[in-house]
């Protein structure tokens, strides 16, 4: 889940096997767990982040094959959210306004290291959110991402209040917010915040980042048609390989200007290690940022709720829509 902290330092190569030897975040909460085991084996935590797109359906844990806890409301709630995390737009209609599903960004349903993997994401919550100025609950989170990055706001002739710090839809009860999670809180057992602190979120280090200024659409448009546009295509709306389609990155079904996507420095932390799929990795740090400059200097919808952001802290650098 990108959105608005600060870009954080990449990890060095010592931590990123540590990543793959630990797990990302910590124990759920004991409720709704009965008894027996649904806390993960010892082992691999995460896919590994040169996994290749052929690897897309690999999972370390799956509530169709894994423990689930003994209460089956809980269980079926577990199940709920793993598949609204993968088919978010289709399973909850009222609530996404864009093309997009969790697991356009999340890759390997929220467990690829590198493609901001959500296992162990519960124990770093409640967590200070400098756009929202406060801290939020897991909830509050998940809230966030309905509104921006799949732009539920869009479903609401007036939303210029549907903020995650006044009346958002869907609010934190919303059956589909707590679906979801439930899968998180259960993807998350069994590990602390240190373990999966070394792996949320790879950046581009502070040293390497571009001023906005200086990054060039162009050179992000050439590298765009190189390196993206046989699965995006030259529209950003995605190409059908396969069976699968990735989620359009521009245009009215794409993440409005509110979301983290729409900030240069974190799309580019996300394009430098996750992307290209059939290539993780392989950009330079140089090259995601242009790459993330021109993706977002191109239209999109538009968060109206964007008066309450950054009221506390000051505006970052590379939210350009905000100017």
């Amino acid at each position: 889940m990108s959105g608005g902290g600060a870009p954080k330092r990449r990890r060095p190569a010592g931590a990123a096997l540590r990543a793959w030897a630990l797990a990302a975040v910590c124990a759920a909460p004991a409720e709704g767990r009965g008894e027996g085991a649904t806390s993960p084996p010892p082992g691999p935590r995460l896919v590994p982040a040169s996994a290749p797109i052929a690897e897309r359906d690999t999972r370390v844990r799956d509530p169709g094959r894994d423990p689930l806890p003994a209460d089956p409301k809980q269980a079926q709630k577990i199940r709920r959210g793993y598949l609204l995390f993968l088919d978010t737009s289709k399973l909850a209609p009222g609530s996404v306004g864009a093309g997009l599903s969790c697991g356009n960004c999340h890759l390997n349903a929220g467990q690829k290291e590198g493609a901001l993997p959500l296992v162990g994401i519960d124990a770093v919550f409640p967590e200070y959110n400098r756009r929202s100025g406060r801290k939020l609950s897991l909830e509050d989170r998940v809230v966030g991402c309905f509104l921006r990055s799949l732009n539920a706001t869009a479903l609401r002739t007036d939303a210029s209040e549907e903020h995650e710090n006044r009346t958002p839809h869907p609010d934190v009860v919303a059956p589909e917010v707590q679906a979801l999670v439930a899968y998180l809180r259960w993807l998350s057992e069994g590990v602390t915040a240190e373990e999966t602190r070394a792996w949320r979120g790879w950046h581009i280090p502070q040293e390497r980042l571009i001023p906005v200024g200086r990054l060039d659409p162009r050179s992000g448009r050439r590298l765009y048609r190189e390196q993206c546009a046989n699965c995006h295509g030259t529209d950003g709306e995605g190409v059908d390989i396969g069976g699968i389609k990735p989620g359009p990155l521009w245009g009215p079904r794409s993440w409005n200007d509110g979301a983290g996507a729409a900030r240069i420095y974190a799309l580019a932390g996300y394009l430098r290690h996750a992307m290209p799929y059939t290539s993780p990795g392989s950009l330079s740090d140089e090259e995601a940022q242009q790459l993330a400059a021109y993706i977002d200097k191109k239209p999109r919808p538009a968060f109206p709720a964007k008066r309450y952001d950054y009221q506390v802290e000051k505006l970052p650098p590379d939210a350009v829509y905000y100017k």
